[in-house]
């Protein structure tokens, strides 16, 4: 556009490149040769060699994806083709490629090491030095808490933690929480409240002892109406349940100081957070240049310092940096993350398959999926490019799953005979929690199911085996599979906070890339603002007909509705 302000290039349009057409015009002969898996795996004794990739705690294995040799060599050409090299360069370099906002993109100055402190200076800021500053005071605090020297307003130590945010600042913790039960050691649990709906926080307070809790408010500005809405429902649970006990007395100076003991925030918004009646000083913040869903391994993870302990969060930590050092370093031949975010554009623009699954064989990773579908689709479901042109081809990927085994007994009979759904399946090879069932390892039951599934999708199953099997000739079409439905294999050696920081970064930079190759800014989110404008407009029609008498006929019907039915 003539008007495009930013210093960053204006994308390149890849569809209109040699490298485009010549993986339209290979995917022809893919099509043309009846392009099969199993005839892949038969021809090519080297494949899964080849289409193997290890990082510190995970090993990949992308020899059931509908590529070859050829594949990956013009997905390669096209990533360069759209400078994807120069833009993960400048993305770390704190250059502002966030165009709408006109900020840096700089997550990965999160997980910098402390002896890398004054090598990136962005907007006349260290940022590295920041990070570990704020980092210092969090690490701080949770030990306080941990060991028990932070006590509520009775006297009582910590024993629960409720976190109030709601995006990236809850979806985030949550998974992460879930995923590294097996490390919280301080005897403390975590409650998160995200959702508006007053049953959430009605249900994570319900046996809660308010002498005992600690209300963690994560909110960048302190502005965000579901969590301030939710932090002043909780402020005013916590001082009438500790008043119903004999805790604190009716006194302003009584509630004062209670709040001071139960509350801390995760804010920038210093004023607004002591208006709250929370000490600044339990404030703890981040930056302009971190976007919400970017933001675990922030202070929005507090919850998880204080449940895990600062030396497992630095191990989560050095995850997320072996992934940042990786992906920067490594060439695109032979980087899996890129190769994975390029193979996913192979699948949603040349093969038209729009959905993504993510299905992890471990329970602890239940949340996952969840997790990654706002890193994903708040990312690049976008129609308008980083320079605010239109997209010249489809966008996005729907992601979405389940923990196995439970998704098997759901929705996997369609990823065997119905649609195309490219998947990725994660699992372990060490469990926290093994256990025997007679002489069977259960885990190796788990892991069976795993390796059964990927091998069922990529080699499937003939009408002559079918047969074999003696099935009526009429049944034997709704028993044969298929095949060639590409899966790849994420096997970690465990679970722990290194791996999950490692599996967060690998997802973070897959987006970057096909954000990349589609021209899309990333790291904005203007999609969401449409309906919290209207919210606020439509929220006071409930009871004032002349706000209601503004609303389009279909509104002023669900209203009337609510006025008839509301007891």
């Amino acid at each position: 556009m003539a008007d495009y302000p930013s210093s960053i290039p204006a994308p390149i349009d890849a569809t209109q490149t040699p490298e485009w057409q010549a993986l339209r015009e290979h995917l022809d002969k893919l099509r043309a040769s009846g392009f099969s898996l199993k005839q892949q795996f038969a021809n090519d004794p080297q494949r899964v060699r080849k289409l193997s990739f290890d990082l510190p705690d995970l090993h990949f294995d992308l020899s059931k994806n509908l590529v070859t040799d050829e594949t990956v060599r013009l997905l390669a050409a096209l990533g360069r083709a759209v400078h994807l090299e120069e833009r993960r360069d400048l993305m770390f370099s704190g250059a502002h490629i966030n165009t709408t906002e006109d900020r840096a993109v700089l997550h990965s100055a999160l997980r910098r090491p402390a002896d890398e402190c004054g090598q990136l200076i962005v907007d006349g800021q260290d940022c590295v030095a920041d990070v570990h500053e704020v980092l210092g005071r969090m690490y701080a605090f949770a030990d306080r808490v941990r060991s028990g020297s932070w006590r509520g307003v009775s006297g009582k130590r910590i024993e629960t933690v409720l976190s109030i945010g709601i995006g990236g600042s809850d979806l985030g913790p949550v998974m992460a929480y879930e995923a590294l039960k097996p490390y919280a050691d301080a005897g403390i649990a975590v409650r998160y409240v995200s959702n508006i709906d007053p049953n959430d926080m009605a249900e994570k307070t319900r046996d809660l002892d308010p002498e005992t809790t600690l209300v963690i408010i994560v909110s960048k500005t302190f502005t965000t109406l579901e969590t301030m809405t939710n932090a002043r429902e909780a402020r005013a649970w916590l001082l009438g349940a500790l008043k119903e006990r004999g805790a604190i007395d009716d006194t302003d100076a009584s509630a004062a100081a209670a709040i001071k003991s139960h509350f801390v925030a995760v804010s920038t918004n210093l004023e607004l957070v002591s208006d709250f009646g929370i000490d600044p000083e339990n404030a703890f913040g981040f930056w302009s240049w971190v976007g919400g869903r970017y933001s675990v391994d922030a202070a929005v993870g507090l919850s998880l310092v204080i449940a895990l302990g600062p030396r497992v969060f630095e191990d989560f930590l050095s995850g997320f940096h072996d992934v940042d050092t990786y992906f920067a370093t490594t060439p695109l031949e032979r980087n899996v993350v890129a190769l994975m975010g390029l193979i996913n554009v192979w699948y949603v623009n040349f093969l038209k398959s729009p959905t993504h699954a993510v299905l992890p064989y471990d329970q602890h990773l239940h949340r996952f999926p969840a997790y990654l579908q706002q890193l994903t689709m708040e990312s690049n479901g976008k129609s308008t490019r980083w320079d605010g042109t239109p997209a010249t081809t489809e966008t996005g990927e729907v992601f979405w799953g389940e923990a196995g085994t439970n998704g098997q007994h759901a929705f996997y009979q369609l990823i065997h005979q119905g649609r195309m759904v490219p998947a990725d399946f994660i699992a372990f090879a060490n469990t926290p929690n093994p256990a025997k069932d007679g002489a069977q390892d259960v885990h190796e039951l788990f892991l069976g199911n795993f390796l059964a599934q990927t091998k069922a999708l990529a080699f499937g199953k003939t009408a002559d085996e079918v047969r074999a099997e003696g099935t009526a000739e009429w049944m034997v079409p709704a028993r044969c599979f298929g095949g060639n439905r590409p899966t790849t294999s994420i096997f970690g050696v465990g679970l722990d906070a290194h791996a999950l920081g490692e599996l967060i970064a690998l997802y973070e930079h897959i987006t970057f890339v096909e954000g990349t190759v589609w021209g899309l800014d990333s790291y904005d989110q203007w999609g969401v603002e449409l309906g919290k404008q209207l919210a606020k407009q439509i929220t006071p029609a409930f009871h004032d007909d002349e706000a209601l008498s503004a609303q389009d006929a279909s509104t002023q019907a669900l209203i009337a509705f609510y006025r008839k039915n509301r007891r």
